[in-house]
């Protein structure tokens, strides 16, 4: 079997991949060679960078802190299919244009329905807002 495939030489590839191994290798050998060596008791204490812990690495968080995470996520989310929406506008013409604008205004209602509820406050004002039926 040569070197050579149908799509083309497999020696570049086979020259890419010694560089990286090389240059990885190095990088870890100059850090060994060049770091610093200190050994206090709280070094090898896990996540805390030579810093000794203090009171309990189980906190709880307010669920707020969630919902604002998936709020985000889905916000972030939504503006990909925007994005994607923008690079083919030409394509989808007209009808993509009315897509979108119906896309958009789903996530408006979304997000003034979120506002409105009260799960985008924070304090004790929002909590209470929520609880309370919305007057129509």
């Amino acid at each position: 079997m040569s070197l050579d495939t149908v799509q083309g030489p497999l020696w570049p590839f086979i020259l890419y991949f010694v560089f990286v191994i090389v240059l990885v290798a190095g990088m870890i050998g100059t850090s060994y060679v060049l770091g610093q060596r200190h050994r206090q008791r709280a070094t090898n204490i896990p996540y805390e960078s030579g810093i000794r812990p203090t009171g309990s690495a189980r906190l709880r968080y307010s669920a707020d802190f969630y919902l604002v995470a998936m709020f985000f996520v889905i916000f972030d989310l939504e503006s990909i299919f925007i994005f994607a929406w923008a690079v083919a506008v030409k394509e989808v013409g007209w009808a993509g244009y009315a897509e979108i604008l119906v896309f958009i205004g789903v996530l408006v209602a979304a997000l003034v329905y979120l506002w409105r509820v009260g799960a985008l406050d924070w304090g004790t004002t929002g909590r209470l807002k929520a609880m309370k039926p919305v007057e129509r």
